[in-house]
Protein backbone atom coordinates (compact mmCIF):
# COMPACT_ATOMS: atom_id res chain seq x y z
CA UNK A 1 0.00 0.00 0.00
CA UNK A 2 1.05 3.56 -0.48
CA UNK A 3 2.65 5.27 2.14
CA UNK A 4 0.78 3.41 5.01
CA UNK A 5 0.97 3.51 8.23
CA UNK A 6 2.71 1.02 10.56
CA UNK A 7 1.89 0.01 14.41
CA UNK A 8 4.01 1.70 16.53
CA UNK A 9 5.11 0.08 19.97
CA UNK A 10 5.52 3.46 21.65
CA UNK A 11 2.70 4.71 24.13
CA UNK A 12 0.39 7.49 22.90
CA UNK A 13 -0.06 10.54 24.82
CA UNK A 14 -0.81 10.03 28.79
CA UNK A 15 -3.22 10.68 30.85
CA UNK A 16 -4.87 9.42 34.34
CA UNK A 17 -8.01 10.57 33.40
CA UNK A 18 -10.49 7.63 34.39
CA UNK A 19 -12.87 7.15 31.28
CA UNK A 20 -16.71 7.82 30.83
CA UNK A 21 -17.89 7.14 27.64
CA UNK A 22 -21.58 9.24 27.22
CA UNK A 23 -22.24 8.19 23.56
CA UNK A 24 -21.29 4.43 22.05
CA UNK A 25 -20.01 5.24 18.82
CA UNK A 26 -21.28 3.56 15.45
CA UNK A 27 -21.40 -0.21 15.10
CA UNK A 28 -19.96 -2.11 12.12
CA UNK A 29 -19.94 -5.93 11.47
CA UNK A 30 -17.20 -7.78 9.86
CA UNK A 31 -16.76 -11.49 8.75
CA UNK A 32 -13.93 -12.82 7.93
CA UNK A 33 -13.84 -15.89 5.36
CA UNK A 34 -10.22 -16.71 6.19
CA UNK A 35 -9.40 -19.58 2.43
CA UNK A 36 -8.33 -18.78 -1.26
CA UNK A 37 -7.97 -20.92 -3.62
CA UNK A 38 -4.07 -20.02 -4.00
CA UNK A 39 -2.05 -18.05 -1.55
CA UNK A 40 -0.97 -14.74 -3.23
CA UNK A 41 3.20 -14.16 -2.59
CA UNK A 42 2.44 -10.23 -1.37
CA UNK A 43 -0.46 -11.80 1.34
CA UNK A 44 -0.15 -11.19 4.45
CA UNK A 45 -3.32 -11.21 5.52
CA UNK A 46 -5.13 -14.16 7.45
CA UNK A 47 -5.82 -16.11 4.48
CA UNK A 48 -5.24 -20.28 3.95
CA UNK A 49 -5.80 -22.37 0.63
CA UNK A 50 -8.22 -24.25 0.77
CA UNK A 51 -7.05 -27.88 -0.93
CA UNK A 52 -10.61 -28.48 -2.12
CA UNK A 53 -13.70 -26.75 -0.63
CA UNK A 54 -13.90 -25.69 2.21
CA UNK A 55 -16.12 -26.34 5.38
CA UNK A 56 -18.95 -23.93 4.13
CA UNK A 57 -21.88 -26.07 6.75
CA UNK A 58 -19.87 -25.97 9.53
CA UNK A 59 -18.15 -22.31 8.82
CA UNK A 60 -21.84 -20.91 8.93
CA UNK A 61 -22.65 -22.15 11.52
CA UNK A 62 -19.71 -21.08 13.48
CA UNK A 63 -20.00 -17.53 12.58
CA UNK A 64 -24.26 -17.16 13.64
CA UNK A 65 -22.80 -18.88 17.15
CA UNK A 66 -19.82 -16.57 17.19
CA UNK A 67 -22.11 -13.71 16.77
CA UNK A 68 -24.77 -14.99 19.52
CA UNK A 69 -21.96 -15.13 21.85
CA UNK A 70 -21.57 -11.63 21.79
CA UNK A 71 -24.15 -9.81 21.36
CA UNK A 72 -24.53 -9.06 25.30
CA UNK A 73 -21.11 -7.09 24.46
CA UNK A 74 -23.66 -4.98 21.75
CA UNK A 75 -27.37 -5.28 22.97
CA UNK A 76 -29.55 -2.27 21.56
CA UNK A 77 -26.57 -0.83 19.09
CA UNK A 78 -27.73 -0.81 15.51
CA UNK A 79 -25.18 -2.15 12.87
CA UNK A 80 -24.49 0.23 10.06
CA UNK A 81 -22.46 -1.99 7.99
CA UNK A 82 -21.18 -5.36 7.18
CA UNK A 83 -18.01 -6.21 4.97
CA UNK A 84 -17.49 -10.02 4.15
CA UNK A 85 -13.71 -10.44 4.06
CA UNK A 86 -10.96 -12.29 3.45
CA UNK A 87 -9.64 -14.20 2.19
CA UNK A 88 -12.07 -14.65 -0.95
CA UNK A 89 -15.74 -14.67 0.16
CA UNK A 90 -17.12 -15.33 -2.95
CA UNK A 91 -16.19 -19.13 -2.02
CA UNK A 92 -18.84 -19.22 -0.39
CA UNK A 93 -22.54 -19.93 -2.17
CA UNK A 94 -25.12 -17.25 -2.56
CA UNK A 95 -27.41 -19.81 -0.47
CA UNK A 96 -24.42 -19.42 2.76
CA UNK A 97 -24.46 -15.36 2.35
CA UNK A 98 -28.02 -15.33 2.51
CA UNK A 99 -28.37 -17.38 5.23
CA UNK A 100 -25.54 -15.29 7.39
CA UNK A 101 -27.35 -11.62 6.33
CA UNK A 102 -30.99 -13.18 7.57
CA UNK A 103 -29.04 -14.06 10.87
CA UNK A 104 -27.29 -10.50 11.03
CA UNK A 105 -31.13 -9.26 10.84
CA UNK A 106 -32.49 -11.39 13.02
CA UNK A 107 -29.96 -12.10 15.77
CA UNK A 108 -28.49 -8.44 15.81
CA UNK A 109 -30.13 -4.58 15.22
CA UNK A 110 -29.25 -4.68 11.45
CA UNK A 111 -30.50 -1.41 10.02
CA UNK A 112 -32.23 -1.46 7.08
CA UNK A 113 -30.38 0.98 4.67
CA UNK A 114 -27.12 -1.43 6.05
CA UNK A 115 -24.32 -1.19 3.44
CA UNK A 116 -23.46 -4.48 3.28
CA UNK A 117 -20.11 -5.23 1.24
CA UNK A 118 -18.54 -8.97 0.06
CA UNK A 119 -14.88 -9.17 -1.49
CA UNK A 120 -14.52 -11.26 -4.19
CA UNK A 121 -11.70 -12.37 -6.88
CA UNK A 122 -12.57 -12.55 -10.22
CA UNK A 123 -11.02 -16.03 -10.51
CA UNK A 124 -14.26 -17.52 -8.42
CA UNK A 125 -16.64 -15.50 -9.71
CA UNK A 126 -19.55 -15.69 -12.25
CA UNK A 127 -22.87 -14.22 -13.45
CA UNK A 128 -25.08 -16.57 -11.54
CA UNK A 129 -23.13 -16.12 -8.30
CA UNK A 130 -23.52 -12.73 -8.60
CA UNK A 131 -26.63 -12.38 -9.01
CA UNK A 132 -27.37 -14.63 -5.98
CA UNK A 133 -25.16 -12.35 -3.91
CA UNK A 134 -26.89 -9.56 -4.85
CA UNK A 135 -30.68 -11.57 -4.22
CA UNK A 136 -29.04 -12.48 -0.74
CA UNK A 137 -28.88 -8.59 0.28
CA UNK A 138 -25.28 -7.55 -0.78
CA UNK A 139 -25.25 -3.94 -2.07
CA UNK A 140 -21.77 -3.19 -2.42
CA UNK A 141 -19.25 -5.35 -4.01
CA UNK A 142 -15.28 -5.18 -3.58
CA UNK A 143 -13.47 -6.94 -6.77
CA UNK A 144 -9.80 -8.11 -6.34
CA UNK A 145 -8.38 -6.99 -9.39
CA UNK A 146 -5.17 -5.53 -8.92
CA UNK A 147 -4.26 -5.34 -12.39
CA UNK A 148 -5.82 -5.38 -15.67
CA UNK A 149 -2.54 -6.57 -17.65
CA UNK A 150 -2.09 -10.04 -18.37
CA UNK A 151 1.67 -10.48 -17.31
CA UNK A 152 1.22 -8.51 -14.11
CA UNK A 153 -0.87 -10.96 -12.65
CA UNK A 154 1.03 -14.11 -13.37
CA UNK A 155 3.97 -11.61 -11.45
CA UNK A 156 1.69 -11.72 -8.64
CA UNK A 157 0.35 -14.72 -8.62
CA UNK A 158 -3.22 -14.28 -9.66
CA UNK A 159 -5.58 -17.11 -10.27
CA UNK A 160 -7.10 -14.83 -12.76
CA UNK A 161 -6.42 -13.87 -16.65
CA UNK A 162 -6.74 -10.35 -17.95
CA UNK A 163 -10.13 -11.24 -19.75
CA UNK A 164 -11.52 -12.79 -16.39
CA UNK A 165 -10.41 -9.43 -14.13
CA UNK A 166 -12.96 -7.70 -17.17
CA UNK A 167 -15.75 -9.77 -17.25
CA UNK A 168 -16.17 -9.70 -13.09
CA UNK A 169 -16.03 -5.49 -13.24
CA UNK A 170 -17.95 -5.77 -16.32
CA UNK A 171 -20.94 -7.96 -13.71
CA UNK A 172 -20.12 -6.10 -10.80
CA UNK A 173 -21.79 -2.91 -12.34
CA UNK A 174 -24.96 -5.22 -13.71
CA UNK A 175 -25.61 -6.74 -10.50
CA UNK A 176 -24.74 -4.24 -7.93
CA UNK A 177 -25.40 -0.27 -7.50
CA UNK A 178 -21.89 -0.02 -5.80
CA UNK A 179 -18.75 -1.44 -6.26
CA UNK A 180 -15.03 -1.21 -5.79
CA UNK A 181 -12.26 -2.02 -7.80
CA UNK A 182 -9.07 -2.98 -6.10
CA UNK A 183 -5.91 -1.94 -8.16
CA UNK A 184 -2.17 -2.12 -7.22
CA UNK A 185 0.87 0.28 -8.83
CA UNK A 186 4.90 -0.06 -8.53
CA UNK A 187 4.27 -3.82 -9.69
CA UNK A 188 7.54 -6.20 -10.89
CA UNK A 189 8.87 -4.82 -14.32
CA UNK A 190 5.38 -2.01 -14.52
CA UNK A 191 6.00 1.76 -16.49
CA UNK A 192 4.05 4.43 -15.05
CA UNK A 193 2.20 4.25 -18.47
CA UNK A 194 0.97 0.40 -17.85
CA UNK A 195 -0.10 2.10 -14.27
CA UNK A 196 -2.41 4.29 -16.03
CA UNK A 197 -3.47 1.70 -18.68
CA UNK A 198 -4.98 -0.27 -15.42
CA UNK A 199 -6.38 3.05 -13.92
CA UNK A 200 -8.27 3.74 -17.76
CA UNK A 201 -9.35 0.44 -17.99
CA UNK A 202 -10.59 0.15 -14.40
CA UNK A 203 -12.67 3.76 -15.03
CA UNK A 204 -14.28 2.17 -18.49
CA UNK A 205 -16.39 -0.24 -16.29
CA UNK A 206 -17.64 3.13 -14.42
CA UNK A 207 -17.14 2.09 -10.63
CA UNK A 208 -18.31 4.16 -7.85
CA UNK A 209 -14.86 3.79 -5.80
CA UNK A 210 -11.39 2.74 -6.58
CA UNK A 211 -8.72 1.27 -4.25
CA UNK A 212 -5.17 2.34 -5.82
CA UNK A 213 -2.24 0.03 -3.53
CA UNK A 214 1.20 0.43 -4.24
CA UNK A 215 2.51 -3.03 -4.02
CA UNK A 216 5.31 -3.68 -0.62
CA UNK A 217 7.20 -6.32 0.40
CA UNK A 218 5.31 -7.56 3.73
CA UNK A 219 7.03 -9.61 6.30
CA UNK A 220 6.58 -13.48 6.11
CA UNK A 221 5.70 -13.57 2.74
CA UNK A 222 6.97 -15.46 -0.92
CA UNK A 223 7.47 -11.96 -2.00
CA UNK A 224 9.81 -10.95 1.22
CA UNK A 225 11.50 -13.98 1.02
CA UNK A 226 12.32 -14.17 -2.81
CA UNK A 227 11.66 -10.23 -3.45
CA UNK A 228 11.17 -9.19 -7.46
CA UNK A 229 12.45 -6.42 -8.97
CA UNK A 230 10.37 -3.19 -8.30
CA UNK A 231 10.42 -0.07 -9.68
CA UNK A 232 11.83 2.11 -7.63
CA UNK A 233 10.79 5.13 -4.98
CA UNK A 234 10.62 8.32 -7.70
CA UNK A 235 9.12 6.58 -10.31
CA UNK A 236 6.56 4.68 -7.32
CA UNK A 237 6.09 8.33 -6.30
CA UNK A 238 5.31 8.79 -10.32
CA UNK A 239 2.73 6.41 -10.39
CA UNK A 240 0.88 7.61 -7.37
CA UNK A 241 0.70 11.36 -8.30
CA UNK A 242 -0.34 10.18 -11.79
CA UNK A 243 -2.99 7.98 -10.91
CA UNK A 244 -4.46 10.89 -8.09
CA UNK A 245 -4.60 13.35 -10.91
CA UNK A 246 -6.40 11.54 -13.38
CA UNK A 247 -8.47 10.27 -11.20
CA UNK A 248 -9.34 13.54 -9.18
CA UNK A 249 -9.77 14.46 -13.65
CA UNK A 250 -12.96 11.90 -13.51
CA UNK A 251 -14.63 13.14 -10.51
CA UNK A 252 -13.10 10.98 -7.85
CA UNK A 253 -12.06 12.59 -4.41
CA UNK A 254 -8.58 11.00 -2.83
CA UNK A 255 -10.83 10.91 0.75
CA UNK A 256 -8.50 8.39 1.87
CA UNK A 257 -4.68 7.31 1.83
CA UNK A 258 -5.59 4.97 -0.74
CA UNK A 259 -9.33 5.13 -1.37
CA UNK A 260 -11.07 6.94 -3.88
CA UNK A 261 -14.89 7.76 -4.87
CA UNK A 262 -17.23 9.23 -6.74
CA UNK A 263 -19.24 12.38 -4.61
CA UNK A 264 -20.92 10.20 -1.54
CA UNK A 265 -19.60 6.95 -2.54
CA UNK A 266 -17.48 6.53 0.03
CA UNK A 267 -17.11 3.29 1.65
CA UNK A 268 -19.24 3.73 4.62
CA UNK A 269 -17.51 0.72 6.23
CA UNK A 270 -13.95 1.71 6.04
CA UNK A 271 -15.12 5.35 7.22
CA UNK A 272 -16.53 3.94 10.23
CA UNK A 273 -12.78 2.63 11.02
CA UNK A 274 -11.19 5.56 10.10
CA UNK A 275 -13.72 7.84 12.18
CA UNK A 276 -12.65 5.33 15.16
CA UNK A 277 -15.88 4.25 15.13
CA UNK A 278 -16.65 0.43 16.69
CA UNK A 279 -16.91 -3.26 14.81
CA UNK A 280 -17.26 -6.39 16.10
CA UNK A 281 -15.80 -8.94 13.96
CA UNK A 282 -16.58 -12.79 13.92
CA UNK A 283 -14.79 -15.57 12.05
CA UNK A 284 -11.01 -17.24 12.01
CA UNK A 285 -8.40 -14.32 13.05
CA UNK A 286 -11.11 -11.58 12.93
CA UNK A 287 -10.51 -8.17 15.28
CA UNK A 288 -13.35 -6.76 17.52
CA UNK A 289 -12.82 -2.87 18.79
CA UNK A 290 -16.14 -1.88 21.25
CA UNK A 291 -16.55 0.52 23.10
CA UNK A 292 -18.29 0.31 26.62
CA UNK A 293 -19.17 3.07 29.09
CA UNK A 294 -16.01 2.93 30.74
CA UNK A 295 -13.29 1.28 28.49
CA UNK A 296 -12.75 0.02 25.07
CA UNK A 297 -12.00 -3.49 24.25
CA UNK A 298 -10.38 -5.66 22.00
CA UNK A 299 -10.54 -8.92 20.81
CA UNK A 300 -9.19 -11.25 18.52
CA UNK A 301 -10.68 -14.66 17.13
CA UNK A 302 -8.89 -18.00 17.18
CA UNK A 303 -6.76 -17.10 13.88
CA UNK A 304 -6.48 -20.40 12.06
CA UNK A 305 -9.63 -21.39 11.03
CA UNK A 306 -9.14 -25.30 12.09
CA UNK A 307 -8.38 -23.86 15.61
CA UNK A 308 -11.24 -21.26 15.16
CA UNK A 309 -14.20 -24.11 14.77
CA UNK A 310 -12.57 -26.26 17.37
CA UNK A 311 -13.06 -23.37 20.04
CA UNK A 312 -16.61 -22.73 18.84
CA UNK A 313 -17.31 -25.71 19.19
CA UNK A 314 -16.07 -25.65 23.07
CA UNK A 315 -18.01 -22.15 23.19
CA UNK A 316 -14.41 -20.28 23.13
CA UNK A 317 -14.54 -17.87 20.01
CA UNK A 318 -12.05 -15.52 21.55
CA UNK A 319 -8.21 -15.86 21.53
CA UNK A 320 -7.34 -12.63 22.61
CA UNK A 321 -8.98 -9.69 25.12
CA UNK A 322 -7.78 -6.91 26.38
CA UNK A 323 -8.54 -3.58 27.67
CA UNK A 324 -7.19 -0.29 25.47
CA UNK A 325 -5.29 1.99 27.75
CA UNK A 326 -6.52 5.54 28.10
CA UNK A 327 -3.05 6.28 27.51
CA UNK A 328 -2.92 4.91 23.48
CA UNK A 329 -6.41 6.00 23.07
CA UNK A 330 -5.52 9.39 21.47
CA UNK A 331 -3.00 8.33 19.27
CA UNK A 332 -5.35 5.17 18.08
CA UNK A 333 -7.49 8.11 17.14
CA UNK A 334 -5.47 10.09 15.54
CA UNK A 335 -3.51 7.37 13.51
CA UNK A 336 -7.17 6.17 12.21
CA UNK A 337 -8.90 10.02 11.78
CA UNK A 338 -5.82 11.30 9.69
CA UNK A 339 -5.56 8.67 7.12
CA UNK A 340 -9.19 10.79 5.94
CA UNK A 341 -8.28 14.33 3.43
CA UNK A 342 -11.30 15.64 5.16
CA UNK A 343 -9.43 14.63 8.75
CA UNK A 344 -12.31 15.15 11.59
CA UNK A 345 -14.26 17.84 13.56
CA UNK A 346 -12.77 18.95 16.75
CA UNK A 347 -15.94 17.06 18.83
CA UNK A 348 -15.18 13.86 17.43
CA UNK A 349 -11.76 13.29 19.38
CA UNK A 350 -13.63 13.63 23.37
CA UNK A 351 -16.64 11.54 21.69
CA UNK A 352 -13.90 8.56 21.02
CA UNK A 353 -11.13 8.79 23.57
CA UNK A 354 -13.46 10.01 26.64
CA UNK A 355 -10.67 12.88 26.74
CA UNK A 356 -10.58 16.67 26.07
CA UNK A 357 -8.94 17.63 22.79
CA UNK A 358 -6.69 20.06 24.77
CA UNK A 359 -4.96 17.30 26.09
CA UNK A 360 -2.94 16.95 22.61
CA UNK A 361 -3.49 20.78 21.68
CA UNK A 362 0.81 21.69 21.93
CA UNK A 363 1.09 18.33 19.51
CA UNK A 364 -1.43 19.80 17.35
CA UNK A 365 0.03 22.93 17.16
CA UNK A 366 3.38 21.69 16.44
CA UNK A 367 2.32 20.00 13.61
CA UNK A 368 0.37 22.79 12.28
CA UNK A 369 4.01 25.05 12.71
CA UNK A 370 5.34 22.38 10.69
CA UNK A 371 2.53 22.72 7.79
CA UNK A 372 1.74 18.95 8.37
CA UNK A 373 -1.75 19.50 9.81
CA UNK A 374 -4.87 22.65 9.74
CA UNK A 375 -5.98 23.15 12.75
CA UNK A 376 -9.37 24.88 13.32
CA UNK A 377 -12.53 25.11 14.83
CA UNK A 378 -14.66 23.13 12.41
CA UNK A 379 -11.71 20.76 11.17
CA UNK A 380 -8.72 19.19 12.39
CA UNK A 381 -7.29 17.52 8.90
CA UNK A 382 -3.82 16.89 7.43
CA UNK A 383 -2.33 19.57 4.47
CA UNK A 384 -0.69 17.81 1.30
CA UNK A 385 2.46 17.83 2.68
CA UNK A 386 1.11 16.50 5.99
CA UNK A 387 -1.08 13.51 3.70
CA UNK A 388 2.57 12.53 2.33
CA UNK A 389 4.69 12.27 5.21
CA UNK A 390 1.82 10.62 7.61
CA UNK A 391 3.80 8.90 9.60
CA UNK A 392 5.91 11.39 10.39
CA UNK A 393 3.16 13.44 11.33
CA UNK A 394 1.58 10.87 13.32
CA UNK A 395 4.60 10.50 15.49
CA UNK A 396 4.20 14.02 16.90
CA UNK A 397 1.19 12.27 18.82
CA UNK A 398 3.46 9.80 20.40
CA UNK A 399 4.70 10.17 24.22
CA UNK A 400 8.32 10.56 24.33
CA UNK A 401 9.65 8.24 27.42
Amino acid sequence: MARTIPIFAQKAVSTAQALEFRVSPPLALYVHVPWCVQKCPYCDFNSHEANGEIPERQYVDALIADLQSALPLIWGRPVVSVFFGGGTPSLLSPAAVDELITAFRTLAMLAPEAEITLEANPGTVEAEKFAGFRAAGVNRLSLGIQSFNEGHLKALGRIHDAGEAKRAAQLAGEHFPAFNLDLMYGLPGQTLEQALSDVDTALSFKPSHLSCYQLTLEPNTRFAAFPPELPEGDTCADMQDAIEAKLAAAGFTNYETSAFAQPGRQCRHNLNYWYFGDYLGIGAGAHSKLTLHDRVLRQMRWKHPKAYLENIASGNPVQESNEVAATDLPFEFMMNALRLADGFHPSLFEARTAQPLGLILPQLKAAEAEGLLEVGPEKIAPTLKGRRFLNVLLERFLERE
